[in-house]
């Protein structure tokens, strides 16, 4: 895959999944926004290790909740490196996947579901909506959202989190047939448990263990696992793609 000549932002990529996203784009030609919220020093890292890997990149903070820090965000990327072709909503409100410390559904109130869907939803729509006008510039721009394979099989009831990521998954959807005609493909990748990342750091060893014991690929994802398929659906190989959740988590969701 080839993204010479393309720049990409990509959300939450100051570690984790984002910078195993942002530095494989990097390592196919692209110029990287890698955007952070709080940890500058890791995001600066990141954008080194994509300029090392053979794109360009920068290190870009904003809180993609905030609707005038997401615009603020793209008028950056743009005037930085002079267009934007691929979005990745990689950010999300902080959380963590402890099934032992999880609050069920009795002990969930509103204002938790509100946090999330504002750091799935709230977050993608306004990077989404900032970004739009450049997106459809060239009618070939591409969007990808990362999901949950929660949302199809909650094997822990993780009621906020995976609520708001379906919520995602219908936002996605809806987005995909209104930009269709303007050359704006919209795809969602639905990652298992990924391991080693800051969210899963707290989710016991011998859950990780059923996990992967229950998985046909019999371990669980790292973050490279999740690149591979995002760069995929942003580039020309999936130009007949959109609207669809690709599920990456070794078989334990088939569709």
């Amino acid at each position: 895959m080839d993204f010479q000549g393309q720049v990409v932002l990509v959300t939450g990529s100051g570690r984790g999944i984002g910078a195993a996203i942002a530095r494989a784009f990097a390592a196919q030609g692209a110029a990287v926004a890698v955007n952070y919220l709080r940890d500058a020093a890791s995001a600066d890292a990141v954008a080194r290790d994509c300029r090392e890997a053979g794109g360009d990149a920068l290190a870009m903070q904003a809180d993609v909740s905030d609707p005038a820090a997401a615009a603020r965000l793209v008028d950056t990327v743009v005037a930085e490196f002079g267009r934007l072709d691929v979005v990745v909503n990689n950010a999300f409100a902080p959380y963590a996947f402890d099934p032992e410390q999880r609050l069920a559904f009795g002990e969930a109130g509103w204002d938790a579901y509100r946090t999330q869907f504002e750091g799935a939803v709230g977050a993608a729509h306004h990077v989404c909506r900032a970004a739009l006008p450049h997106l459809t510039r060239h009618a070939r721009g591409a969007i990808v959202n990362i999901a949950s394979n929660l949302v199809e099989h909650p094997v822990v009831p993780y009621h906020d989190y995976a609520t708001a990521k379906s919520a995602l998954v219908g936002f996605s959807r809806n987005l995909a047939a209104e930009l269709g005609p303007q050359g704006v493909r919209v795809n969602c990748v639905a990652p298992g448990l990924v391991y080693p990342t800051q969210a899963s750091a707290s989710t016991r060893a011998g859950f990780r263990e059923r996990i992967a014991a229950a998985t046909p690929l019999r371990r669980l994802a790292r973050p490279e696992d999740v690149a591979g398929p995002v760069l995929f659906l942003a580039s020309a190989h999936s130009a007949f793609i959109t609207g669809q959740v690709l599920f990456v988590d070794g078989g334990l969701v088939m569709r």
